[in-house]
């Protein structure tokens, strides 16, 4: 996980280190920062969608989700913590009854809401509400530039639900909100493409990464850029410079060249991390596993607590030795690549990445280990994943994964 290159730095001392002063902005983060300065936070599981890759097997809510009470409280320590802004998701944050109140209670408090969603709550008087706002982003999720590339991993009508969202959003007079686009074999051909939707919308562009996480484990080598689409993505990047945002998640194509804009390096637990919607705080939200967990917001001391004392985020921010990437020509551009990449593909954590641009992924991958399984599975149903078919569900339930939420 890395910061996202459209923040600025607000929040945070560099926590207390044993180590030299660093010289560079890299190296203090690195060493973490005595708050985030930016977080994910899921507010459900629930989703009226599918999406084959999806980081946190989304689909039906858990009853044991935070209630509104207790995501104030969350949002009171943010607060005093001086954490810059959120990034909601989920699942589909929207269908939660208290979306709209959790988001007025957190700008009412100094801390700003930037929302992911797949648009299915994105009606014309919320556009005009979200337009009427100073303090709320919001982005559009859309993974095909065409309906038919689109649906295929999104589901049968979500690109039709992600362009009403967004002509609504135009409509209401929002401009700046993000497009956002998860990058897969089938859609770097798309990368003009996307620009002009975004450019026909008044959004701005937003390119992120495909993670073996969730039930992206399922597909991720069906689904991950080849090692050509790789160098096709890196040079448009270089081409588009600061017009597309790209969420930090492609500093491992650095390694050919010129840095991409951002930090370049893995921002987990050092300057950002995740809270889930049951409370447990991750490393990275692309790593929704047992070894990332740091503990939960339900514990004494809460959310700071967690931050500033978890031995897990201790361990991540002590200086690294760069492993067996250390000896490489590469390594200060690309600094080992993703965690949750090379966990969830069986690669150690001081290994190349899978996608390594120098082509050490390659060897790596045929050596791994058993690749681990994600977390929990919250889907609507509990078979396997095909892309472009649907299989029946095992339980007339299993049609209604919103446990209750209203979606129209």
């Amino acid at each position: 996980m890395t910061l996202t290159q459209d923040v600025a730095p607000r929040a945070g001392r560099p926590a207390p280190s044993p180590s030299p002063a660093p010289g560079k902005l890299t190296d203090l983060f690195q060493l973490g920062l005595d708050a985030p300065i930016c977080l994910t936070w899921e507010l459900t599981y629930a989703c009226n969608l599918s999406c084959v890759h999806c980081l946190s097997s989304s689909g039906r809510r858990d009853p044991a989700e935070l209630s509104t009470r207790e995501c104030e409280q969350v949002i009171d320590t943010l607060e005093r913590m001086q954490v810059f802004y959120v990034n909601i998701g989920g699942g589909e944050p929207t269908v939660r009854p208290d979306f709209w109140e959790l988001v007025d209670y957190a700008t009412a408090h100094h801390v700003g809401v930037k929302f992911s969603t797949n648009g299915v709550k994105i009606t014309p008087s919320a556009a005009a509400r979200l337009a009427a706002s100073d303090y709320v982003d919001v982005q559009i999720s859309l993974d095909g530039a065409t309906a038919d590339v689109n649906d295929a991993v999104r589901g049968a009508g979500s690109y039709a639900t992600a362009t009403r969202a967004m002509e609504n959003l135009s409509a209401a007079g929002l401009r700046g909100f993000k497009l956002s686009v998860v990058m897969t074999r089938r859609n770097i051909a798309q990368l003009d493409a996307f620009k002009a939707i975004a450019d026909r919308f008044g959004a701005q562009l937003r390119l992120t990464r495909l993670r073996p996480s969730g039930r992206g484990a399922d597909v991720w080598h069906e689904l991950h850029p080849t090692a050509e689409q790789q160098r096709t993505l890196y040079d448009w990047l270089v081409a588009h410079g600061e017009q597309v945002l790209t969420g930090d998640s492609f500093f491992h194509l650095s390694a050919y060249g010129s840095a991409l804009p951002g930090l370049n390096l893995c921002g987990a637990g050092r300057v950002v991390c995740l809270i889930d919607p049951v409370g447990d705080v991750y490393a990275c939200p692309f790593a929704i596993h047992q070894n990332f967990l740091a503990g939960n917001i339900r514990a004494p001391g809460g959310f700071e607590s967690v931050w500033r004392s978890a031995p897990l985020f201790a361990s991540l921010r002590a200086p690294g030795t760069g492993g067996a990437c250390r000896s490489c020509g590469c390594y200060d551009s690309c600094r080992g690549g993703c965690m949750a990449a090379k966990f969830f593909t069986g690669l150690p954590l001081d290994g190349p990445d899978p996608e390594c641009v120098q082509g050490h992924g390659p060897a790596a991958l045929a050596a791994a280990s058993p690749a681990p399984r994600p977390g929990a599975d919250h889907s609507h149903r509990k078979v396997a994943v095909t892309i472009g078919r649907r299989r029946p569900p095992e339980r007339g339930c299993d049609e209604s994964p919103l446990a209750g939420f209203a979606v129209s």
